[in-house]
């Protein structure tokens, strides 16, 4: 093996995360772009919030609805092609959003905005495990989340500028161009593996290095949808994601504001300040745990259970003392809320595919991404229905009494995803 061609493969990997690293900041920013200018779209297509509401969840459908196949592409077709492909459909959707002369156009070009970036992660995944070492992988896959951060933040406050410089429509044409531009460099730079540009494989540098590299295995696409489904360890792990992410996304994406609005009678700048720290949580706490969970304990199943334990006693907390915690309490809280519910997704992800051979990482990761989308499809609407049980105050808001029953349930899920946490499979092969 000739020393220059791994130097080479070692540097070119970094340009291949680079790119994918950018489409999903993009992933990100689709996510919560509406958000910013909903209000805007309200008074120019002349609708209601409702319709609105529609309009943002259309995204979380075609994403969810999409994550297996995601896995089978990317481990049939290609993961370069896969997002090449889907994420120029992407381009075009946010270019036809722009454009829209009314609702019906918007929500075509939504629609094909979510079916677009739906498939950038799970191939992304099956891109890292082909160019970088199974010990290296949870440390990338939290850089990658860490990106997924900075795009929630681009969605916020830099969408907000470019939409009160530019107007919505302009800044969402922009916004497809500079994805048109991501899908040309996908396209040029990004490899399916080392060997497409005559390179050692990662695990053969390994073998030369002194490890062992797995022997490789051909496996249909259906043998590896029936042997993820069947794998006893798969499941604690699905259903830790279920109550994981549902928590995250039905308090953190969702009604954490209204909470702090309502029992703590901030403004929505206040409020907007600390949801702020979900952002910042995912940006520090994503390649933290990477690498804790890489290079200092050694080990997937030590820092989710440690990360689902604080969690479990933070909402234990914050249900016996729902209104009498501190302001700057607040602020950690929301933190530690991202870093323990959302940062530490990486893991389970990194668990999921080291349960399975590399060949089938697409459809090991796909398949166990349903399960967070179906959480917060299930709890965002259920937490609305606890708060909806209980009298509002003069200004139209939930009595303190509803949100104590909803961090209940939210304790509830917690214990329960500590349990699965548990029984998880430790996956870190230790040389």
């Amino acid at each position: 093996m000739r020393k220059d061609h791994v130097r080479q493969m070692l540097r070119y990997r970094w340009a291949i995360f680079g790119i994918l690293a950018l489409a999903y900041l993009f992933v990100y920013f689709h996510r919560l772009s509406l958000s910013v200018v909903a209000n805007d779209l309200v008074r120019d297509f002349n609708t209601s919030a409702s319709v609105m509401g529609l309009l943002g969840s259309i995204y979380f459908y075609c994403y969810a609805a999409m994550q297996f196949p995601a896995g089978l592409l990317a481990d049939s077709i290609g993961p370069r092609k896969t997002v090449a492909a889907f994420l120029l459909i992407a381009s075009v959707g946010s270019i036809l959003f722009g454009l829209a002369p009314n609702l019906t156009v918007a929500f075509a070009g939504r629609v094909l905005v979510g079916f677009g970036v739906s498939m950038v992660f799970i191939p992304t995944m099956k891109i890292l495990s082909q160019w970088f070492r199974p010990r290296e992988f949870a440390s990338m896959a939290g850089i990658l989340n860490a990106v997924g951060g900075a795009g929630v933040l681009a969605a916020t406050w830099l969408l907000a500028l470019m939409t009160a410089t530019l107007g919505w429509r302009l800044s969402f044409q922009l916004i497809g161009g500079l994805t048109f531009a991501i899908v040309a460099l996908a396209w040029i730079v990004v490899r399916d593996r080392p060997q497409d540009r005559g390179w050692p494989s990662i695990f053969e540098i390994d073998r030369d290095t002194g490890g062992s590299p797995p022997a490789p295995q051909t496996i249909s696409l259906m043998d590896g949808a029936r042997r993820v489904v069947s794998e006893k360890y798969f499941w604690p792990v699905a259903i830790w994601f279920f109550c994981d992410c549902g928590i995250f996304f039905g308090f953190g994406a969702l009604w954490g504001g209204p909470y702090l609005m309502h029992v703590y009678g901030l403004s929505r700048a206040e409020a907007g300040t600390i949801l702020s720290m979900i952002a910042w949580g995912m940006i520090v706490g994503s390649p933290l745990l990477g690498f804790v969970s890489d290079k200092i304990l050694k080990s997937r199943k030590k820092p989710i259970l440690i990360c689902t334990a604080v969690l479990t006693v933070e909402l234990g907390l914050m249900t016996f003392f729902p209104e009498k915690l501190p302001l700057p309490m607040l602020y950690v809280i929301f933190f530690v809320l991202s870093v323990c519910a959302s940062s530490v997704v990486v893991l389970g992800f990194t668990t999921t595919k080291e349960l399975f051979p590399v060949e089938i990482a697409g459809t090991s990761v796909g398949t166990v991404n349903l399960f967070p989308f179906l959480g917060g499809a299930v709890f965002m609407p259920l937490l609305g229905k606890i708060l909806d049980g209980y009298p509002k105050t003069a200004t139209g808001g939930t009595v303190v009494e509803g949100y104590t029953a909803l961090l209940l349930a939210l304790l509830v899920a917690s214990a329960i995803a500590l349990c699965c946490a548990v029984l998880m499979k430790e996956t870190f092969q230790k040389k």
